[in-house]
């Protein structure tokens, strides 16, 4: 990149200025996974050192426990544990969960394994660094490791029993909310007025509650506290607030900001990834674009926190990807030691990068401090729209030069809003020093895995209006899938076979594995034919963080500019596979984010901000969307990395190619629509 300055500019800048809390980011430890795992009263207890938030880490984890202390399923007990109950550890984000803490625990277990034999159950402070080698569960004696096991939590989850931070009940607790304006936190906005003595008649009432720390960005809220949820809506409603709102945005303005044609009318764009010379003035075989909207994390559970103070402190109990980032909120904004913020982590109804950052737990916190009792706030599906931070849109062109089959040139230019560096958490002053060494999420994916002459790539990055960040993936899933779908047009143009096209120029050989096993899967050789009758068929694939690998074959049919997905293969490779079933699990939901990407995500922005409140503005896939699945995993003994995040690059690039292959229409704008396929063809 060419900003470089940063670090001096910061130091000079940050003099005087108030930095929000950064989350800390650990390395696990040997020392630090000695406290993962205990021998107590003849069991073994496993301290869950990642958020459970679906991927069903908790269940993995204990596979590689119960090999390594050599003892059955049931002689482990699983922990969610709190804050106070084992060292800090960073965020449960990036597919790193078995990556980066597989090896250590079953380290940690080996070492507690010994002392137990020995006799000893305390004072283990040691920890032995055995070889990956010597460590049953990864040396081909396991007993857990690479079978499908118990779901950890399945049976409590069917039968309704409290595993989420919803469910959490205290002694005496009441329930609040937050009403804001409807506008995003990025504009300046406030209660004007509101009827106080309406409110305090409803029956159920407890207290109307403001304080500065109810400030999210520049959206100030007015707290309600009420003994009963349905008591809080009969509250709001007669408390008829009067927002003051400064600013307004429409779909329009985030189209204009973000277009990258717009954008390269006016230079160079501020970021290079790869700067390879190259003529960018002559002609160019290929010249594609592809525009990506916003799009929400939508997961089932809209967050939810239960906050209390006591004379020890401050409890909460939350349903966050790092509840150590949590604590340190509560920390700094009540004036409390450490040792004073206890945080217990709950089981998490989906996040995907979304349950990052501290919001709906501050608003808990300052209820029941102002309400002297427990408090719950649950968000509604409204406010996980306008209050929280979604998939930035970008806006993509590549361009090509094709010689003798071949790849000569490649330039792909984009604009992206923050990702990392997200305004959901940063003002936009410390955002500004932030762009001096540009947002490393944003580039996720960018640079192509394959063999090509000259390379330039390079991006730009916006502020918009609206709250962008982490999104499943972070930028690899636009950035992969426009890649693809300019690899497919390469192949047009030299004449050749998709994937043939793509082995030719693969330098990775498991990234050409997982090609040719998909291919082989979905029996590409033996079914491709001219397309007829509106059905096509499309490849895609990709490397994720360059550790794990995806390739994906897409059919589908087009009625009269409507998509149809009728079958998906994915062949996937994340090194050893601790669980097959959740490794097949985590690729079928990274296919179906991936037809979401491509059919129907997005988010309607106006007036204030966004605009949805219900999934019938923001739609997911419906099941009826969904296709038959085959998955492929691909495991050669590589050491494991991460299933959570991978497919996604390559689920919607098949699609998109397959669309092409059906109609000879390259769908220019996600998610496709009937309206925009039609327009194209007339």
């Amino acid at each position: 990149m060419r900003r470089r300055t940063f670090l001096g500019l910061g130091v000079a800048f940050l003099a005087g200025c108030s930095l929000p809390v950064i989350p800390k980011r650990p390395d696990p430890t040997p020392e630090a996974a000695l406290g993962w795992i205990r021998h107590v009263d003849g069991r073994y207890v496993l301290s869950l050192p990642r958020a459970e938030i679906g991927q069903n880490i908790a269940t993995a984890l204990k596979q590689v426990a119960c090999d390594e202390l050599g003892v059955g399923w049931d002689e482990v007990d699983l922990h969610l544990p709190a804050t106070t109950d084992i060292a800090h550890v960073r965020a449960t984000v990036g597919s790193d969960s078995v990556k980066d803490y597989a090896l250590p625990l079953a380290r940690a277990c080996a070492t507690l394994r010994k002392a137990v034999a020995a006799g000893r159950t305390e004072g283990v402070l040691t920890a032995e660094p055995r070889p990956i080698g010597a460590l049953r569960a990864f040396a081909g004696r396991a007993r857990h490791v690479g079978r499908a096991m118990p779901l950890e939590q399945a049976d409590a989850i069917v039968r309704g029993a409290p595993v989420y931070a919803a469910d959490t009940r205290r002694p005496g607790m009441a329930h609040g909310q937050v009403p804001r304006a409807p506008a995003t936190p990025e504009f300046t906005s406030s209660p004007a007025a509101w009827d106080a003595a309406a409110a305090r008649a409803q029956p159920g009432f407890v207290a109307l509650v403001e304080d500065p720390l109810l400030r999210q960005g520049e959206s100030m809220g007015l707290g309600i506290v009420a003994e009963t949820p349905g008591a809080l809506d009969r509250i709001e409603q007669a408390l008829d607030i009067r927002w003051r709102t400064d600013g307004s945005v429409g779909q329009n303005e985030i189209d204009e900001r973000i277009d990258i044609d717009r954008r390269l009318a006016g230079g160079s764009l501020s970021y290079d990834l790869v700067d390879e010379p190259l003529d960018r003035d002559g002609p160019w075989d290929v010249d594609l674009r592809l525009d990506v909207p916003p799009a929400a994390h939508t997961p089932i559970e809209p967050r939810a926190a239960v906050a209390e103070f006591d004379d020890t402190g401050l409890r909460m109990w939350v349903g966050s990807q790092d509840i150590f980032y949590i604590r340190d909120v509560m920390v700094r904004r009540f004036g409390l030691d450490d040792e004073q913020v206890v945080v217990h982590g709950r089981r998490v109804g989906g996040a995907f990068s979304g349950k990052t950052i501290c919001t709906v737990e501050l608003e808990a916190a300052v209820l029941a401090r102002a309400a002297a009792r427990p408090v719950k706030v649950q968000w509604t599906r409204g406010q996980e729209y306008r209050q929280g931070f979604h998939r930035p849109p970008s806006s993509h062109r590549i361009r090509a030069r094709v010689r003798h089959g071949r790849i000569e040139d490649w330039w792909h230019g984009f604009a992206c809003s923050h990702i990392i560096f997200t305004n959901a958490g940063l003002p936009p002053w410390l955002q500004r020093l932030t762009d001096f060494i540009g947002d490393r999420g944003v580039a996720r994916g960018a640079i192509p895995p394959y063999r090509i002459g000259r390379r330039r790539i390079e991006h730009d990055l916006e502020r918009l209006p609206i709250l962008t960040g982490p999104w499943r993936g972070l930028g690899a899933g636009p950035n992969v899938t426009a890649i693809e779908c300019a690899m497919d047009e390469c192949a047009r143009r030299a004449g050749q076979d998709p994937v043939a096209f793509r082995l030719a120029h693969i330098e990775d050989p498991r990234l050409a594995g997982v090609l040719r096993r998909v291919a082989a899967a979905a029996n590409w050789d033996e079914t491709r034919s001219p397309p007829s009758d509106g059905r096509g068929r499309g490849v895609a694939c990709g490397i994720y963080k360059q550790m794990s690998y995806a390739a994906v074959v897409a059919d589908v049919a087009v009625d009269n500019g409507a998509v149809a997905v009728t079958r998906l293969w994915c062949a996937h490779d994340c090194g050893r596979v601790i669980n097959p079933d959740q490794v097949r699990a985590q690729c079928e939901g990274n296919l179906v984010w991936g037809l979401g990407m491509a059919l129907t995500d997005g988010l309607p922005v106006a007036d204030g901000g966004v605009a949805a409140e219900t999934f019938a503005e923001a739609p997911v896939p419906r099941l009826d969307q969904v296709p038959p699945m085959d998955i492929v995993l691909v495991d050669n003994g590589e050491a494991p990395t991460g299933a959570g995040e991978t497919a996604i690059v390559a689920a919607t690039g098949a699609i998109l190619n397959a669309v092409r292959d059906a109609i000879g229409i390259r769908p220019t704008r996600l998610p496709v629509t009937p309206a925009d396929l039609l327009r194209s063809a007339a």
